[in-house]
C-alpha cells in the first residue's frame, strides 16, 4: 500500500505536483511516452534539477512554441485563439486516446471541476467554457500529466495537508482578481478542503489547476502519517517569487501489509 502525502506550505499547482512526483524518482522518458499517447503535439517538457533556498528539487516545465517566439507579442493572440479548447474537445481528446482507463477517468474528472468552477463564476453554460486562461495545451499536460506519474508511482492512496493560498489581488487578463482567485475558491463549495491564508504572501499559490487536481485526487486532508514509513520525499519548485521557498513537498509512504 502506497500513500503520497501532499506538503501544501506553498500552494499547489500543476507543475509543481509533476516535478515533484518526478523528483520521487518517475522516469521521465517514461513519462513522456505516455503523454504521447495523448496524441497532442506543440509542446515541450523540461525536468531540471537545481537547488533553492539550498534544498534540491525539480522543475518542470510546459514549454509552447510561441513562448520562444520572438514574435510574442504579434503571435500571442493567435496562439492563444489556436490553442484554446472547449471542455468536450478535451474530453473526447483523453477519452479517445490510448492512456489507462485510471487516467482517463480522473483527469477527465478535474477538468469537469475547473470548467463547471469557470461557469458559475463567469456565469455562462459548461458548454461554452474555454481553456484559454492558462493556455489549453499547458493545463491537458499538467492535469494528464499528474494522473500519469501518480500511475507510474503506483500510488495508492493521496493524502494532504491544509492548502496555504497568498492574499491581495492578482492581474490577469481581466484585470484584477482576488486570491484565492474565483474558480479556486469556487471549487471550495461543498467540500472541507482546508485553505489557511499567508498574509506575507502577494500572489496567488493555489492555481485552478492544481485545486482541480486535489479535490479530485485527495483522498483525506490532514497532518503527516505518523504510522508509516517514508520511502522517499521529493520537492516540486513554483515558478512565482512569492520571497520565499516556493515549492510543494511530497512524501512517499508504504504500508507494510
Amino acid at each position: 500500500m502506497r500513500t503520497l502525502y501532499l506538503d501544501a506550505f506553498s500552494g499547489i499547482s500543476g507543475d509543481m505536483f509533476i516535478g515533484a512526483l518526478l523528483d520521487l524518482g518517475v522516469d521521465f522518458e517514461q513519462f513522456k511516452q505516455e503523454l504521447a499517447k495523448l496524441g497532442v503535439t506543440g509542446y515541450t517538457l523540461s525536468q531540471k534539477r537545481e537547488a533553492k533556498s539550498s534544498i534540491y528539487g525539480t522543475n518542470f516545465d510546459v514549454i509552447l512554441p510561441h513562448e520562444k517566439d520572438h514574435g510574442f507579442v504579434e503571435d500571442h493572440h493567435h496562439a492563444h485563439h489556436h490553442h484554446g479548447r472547449h471542455l468536450q474537445e478535451i474530453l473526447d481528446l483523453i477519452s479517445h486516446s490510448e492512456l489507462s482507463a485510471w487516467v482517463k477517468e480522473k483527469s477527465s474528472a478535474v477538468f469537469n471541476e475547473i470548467a463547471q468552477a469557470e461557469a458559475v463564476v463567469h456565469h455562462m453554460p459548461l458548454t461554452e467554457v474555454h481553456f484559454h486562461e492558462v493556455g489549453a495545451l499547458d493545463s491537458i499536460v499538467d492535469i494528464v500529466g499528474c494522473c500519469i506519474a501518480l500511475e507510474l508511482l503506483q500510488v495508492d492512496r493521496v493524502e494532504c495537508s491544509a492548502l496555504a493560498d497568498g492574499s491581495g489581488f492578482i492581474q490577469v487578463a481581466h484585470g484584477q482578481m482576488p486570491v484565492p482567485v474565483p474558480a479556486v475558491m469556487q471549487m471550495r463549495v461543498g467540500t472541507e478542503i482546508p485553505i489557511k491564508a499567508r498574509p506575507e504572501v502577494h500572489t496567488e499559490l493555489i492555481t485552478p489547476t492544481g485545486m482541480g487536481l486535489v479535490k479530485v485526487l485527495v483522498d483525506d486532508f490532514g497532518s503527516l502519517p505518523e504510522t508509516m514509513t517514508p520511502l522517499k520525499i521529493g520537492y516540486g519548485f513554483g515558478k512565482r517569487d512569492t520571497g520565499g521557498f516556493n515549492a510543494l513537498r511530497t512524501v512517499l509512504f508504504e504500508k507494510k501489509n
